[in-house]
């Protein structure tokens, strides 16, 4: 019977010995390095500047990681998002690029991965700039709307427009209206609200816009607008009212456009103000040798308000009209001393509004915006369904 025991005895022991040996060698399972991958290749040439570079990790996690120019002087930003480094920028033409990616295994031990490369070079003619108005700091008027024109045609519309948002502060519902390839107009439904902060974002650096053409820079843009400021000029009674949130500042005589030049009824606004200018009616069409041709220097306190050469200026030539009769080629004229006032009191972006004139105002005849009903403006989104 002793002998029994001790055989079951060793036997219990020779179990426990092996089961033992079998955890020892579960523990000591070395675990898989770290492996780094990224979406471009080492000394890659002419990669498209519209790729989003990025980089992905398998057995570990990135710890860090910066896509520089060569020189250092420049970074991509960037972000870690599902265990990937992605780029939030798009790349620069012509320009070498190091992409550094370090990150930690499972194992434990650190990796890093380098990645030089150099993107494609585009030419003037294969970039868009996006030119901006109102611009930065400005404080304009409640009827200004927010125009950016390009200088190379843009077909990819509704790519930009996703690319291109208008920030408010009080929130204010706008849309854009795509005038052409070139040109296209945000505004609200109506009148922006006296005092509202906006910052215009594009970000449209190196974003396709036709077929080999890309965006060639990003914009931010922050204005202000100002209080609400109206000029009303009505043709028929020879008078321009001047009012602030809607109260009455002044009331001043002007003479218009005589019967054969009618200044255009509808709501303008004033694009650009001179202290002085030169007024040629040869920029308006009308020939040297017209009866109607007129050159005069050193005009007052002039500013635009149409495409066509329609100012509201100081015209002391026309005093005794003023008042009473309509005897300009299409400008608005009024006494220096009034003119000077006006001109004082007026921003950019603000509305003049023209009445009782038989002739209409063209459309895209100056910033027409307002006179286009909200619905219709909407249609002119590239996003619209119509």
């Amino acid at each position: 019977m002793r002998e029994i025991r001790n055989i079951a005895a060793l036997a219990c022991v020779t179990a426990l010995v092996l089961t033992g040996c079998s955890d020892v060698k579960d523990a000591v399972t070395p675990k898989d390095p770290i492996a780094l991958e990224a979406n471009v290749a080492e000394k890659a040439a002419g990669v498209k500047v519209d790729t989003i570079v990025s980089a992905s990790a398998e057995d570990g996690e990135i710890t860090a990681a910066a896509l520089t120019t060569s020189d250092g002087k420049a970074k991509v930003k960037g972000r870690l998002a599902d265990g990937k480094w992605i780029a939030t920028q798009r790349l620069e033409p012509g320009t070498a690029y190091k992409l550094t990616v370090t990150g930690k295994g499972e194992d434990g031990k650190d990796k890093t991965l380098t990645r030089t490369f150099s993107t494609e070079k585009l030419s003037l003619e294969q970039q868009t700039y996006p030119a901006v108005a109102p611009l930065q700091g400005e404080t304009v008027g409640v009827g200004m709307p927010v125009i950016v024109t390009f200088d190379v045609p843009v077909k990819n519309r509704e790519l930009f427009e996703r690319n291109m948002t208008v920030k408010t502060s009080p929130s204010v519902e706008g849309s854009w209206n795509w005038f052409s390839d070139r040109e296209v107009h945000y505004r609200p439904e109506n009148f922006w609200p006296a005092g509202t902060k906006v910052k215009v974002v594009l970000r449209l650096n190196s974003l396709p816009a036709a077929k080999g053409v890309y965006g060639q820079q990003d914009q931010v843009i922050a204005f202000k607008v100002g209080r609400k400021a109206v000029s009303t000029v009505d043709v028929r009674s020879h008078e321009l009212t001047y009012t602030v949130d809607g109260k009455v500042k002044r009331t001043i005589p002007v003479s218009t456009g005589d019967a054969g030049h009618r200044s255009r009824e509808g709501t303008k606004v004033i694009m650009e103000k001179f202290s002085k200018v030169d007024m040629d009616a040869a920029t308006t069409g009308v020939d040297s040798e017209d009866p109607g041709y007129y050159n005069i220097s050193d005009v007052r306190w002039a500013m635009r308000v149409t495409n066509s050469g329609e100012f509201l200026h100081a015209a002391p030539w026309s005093v005794p009209f003023q008042g009473n009769s309509n005897v300009s080629h299409g400008c608005t004229g009024m006494s220096t001393a009034n003119a000077a006032w006006l001109y004082k009191q007026s921003r950019r972006g603000d509305i003049v509004k023209f009445v009782h004139s038989p002739r209409p105002l063209e459309d895209r005849n100056g910033w027409t915006d307002w006179n286009v009903d909200w619905e219709k403006w909407q249609e002119g989104s590239a996003f619209s369904d119509s």
